[in-house]
């Protein structure tokens, strides 16, 4: 029995055949119901403490990838974590990027004044790390193409020369183990594969906080958020929540249904969930002729050429990303291998 029917049937009912989760992943069903409730009851005067699922979903995530909850930051996106630790690095730092990676993440660092960054190929990229590195940053698994980096060698090739790590788990938290304590920084949004609502956003900071200025600092990121509201905040938290943007409260509302979820089922679970239908489909590809990008052991499976085809599948109601030319199929805890075989026969296979 397909582990999407066996324990989370009852939180989904798409009305399409959704691959497309590395753009966007569906929303449970509990975590739609409680944003629903957080809106009616604030149209009502009495809203719900988002506040208070927030910090939820901050504990969620923290045991999700391994860490405790006060190295847990929470935020919108990517793009502001990366922004707020590039602005830590000091001019003349040089930051090691991978070719072809989220602009998210890289491009905070190309726009900062001061910095030196070099990009290198995705395999390579443990190599290219020297002396000079002051930071390595790299998405965990490729976002057009599904490609894994080899984490481990960039994590001991850091370590070697002195450098600091910023892992991108955008594409991988929700269903591939991450242990965020091996790491310097790590971020991700939510509304992937961790099925939160958009508008939610982690970022894992070291133990003790390390050198990140809290630039980020509202009231909200006060260590007494309500003693923090005029003037400037004296006194930041004494957890990473120093680091939180302040928040979209109605994003927050559903999102520890959704992660709840994927605690109960587990990581390793959806993950070899989510592997084995990227594996079907790449077999029924490449009986079919078509020839996958190898991306051994990813949920993402992308197909050179055929990113043209995503219009007319979508029309078809078979919901795939169409990503640098490639056509990009994401499976994920809610797709079955009828998913897998209505894809791969549209497509000839």
């Amino acid at each position: 029995m397909d582990l999407a029917h066996s324990l989370a049937e009852d939180e989904f009912e798409p009305a399409l055949t959704h691959l497309a989760t590395a753009s966007a992943g569906l929303l449970p069903l509990s975590a739609a119901r409680a944003v629903h409730e957080a809106v009616d009851a604030s149209a009502a005067g009495a809203p719900p403490d988002m506040f208070g699922a927030m910090e939820a979903a901050r504990a969620s995530f923290a045991r999700l990838v391994g860490v405790s909850a006060e190295r847990v930051a929470t935020g919108s996106s990517v793009a502001t974590f990366t922004g707020l630790i590039a602005s830590s690095l000091p001019d003349g730092a040089e930051v090691v990027t991978a070719e072809g990676d989220f602009s998210s993440l890289v491009n905070p660092f190309h726009v900062r004044p001061g910095l030196t960054v070099r990009t290198v190929p995705l395999e390579r990229i443990a190599e290219h790390v020297t002396e000079a590195t002051a930071l390595v940053a790299v998405s965990a698994v490729q976002s057009a193409d599904g490609r894994r980096a080899d984490l481990a060698a960039v994590r001991e090739a850091a370590r070697a020369h002195g450098a600091r790590t910023l892992i991108d788990a955008s594409q991988a938290a929700g269903w591939d183990t991450l242990d965020a304590d091996a790491y310097d920084y790590t971020v991700a949004v939510g509304f992937k594969w961790l099925l939160c609502p958009k508008g939610t956003a982690f970022l894992t900071v070291p133990a003790g906080l390390g050198a990140l200025p809290p630039l980020l600092a509202g009231w909200v990121a006060g260590r007494l958020p309500y003693e923090s509201c005029y003037g400037p905040v004296t006194e930041p938290a004494r957890s990473a929540r120093r680091y939180d943007e302040s928040p979209a409260l109605f994003s927050w509302a559903g999102a520890p249904q959704a992660l709840a979820l994927l605690e109960r089922v587990g990581t390793e679970a959806v993950g070899a969930h989510d592997v084995a239908l990227a594996e079907r489909f790449r077999e029924r590809l490449t009986r079919a002729g078509h020839a996958p990008v190898p991306a051994p052991g990813s949920a993402i499976v992308s197909v050179p050429g055929l990113g043209e085809r995503a219009k007319a599948l979508g029309e078809r109601g078979i919901t795939v990303s169409d990503r640098a030319g490639m056509l990009r199929a994401a499976f994920h805890l809610y797709n079955t291998e009828s998913d897998v075989d209505r894809l791969a026969a549209a497509l000839g296979g």
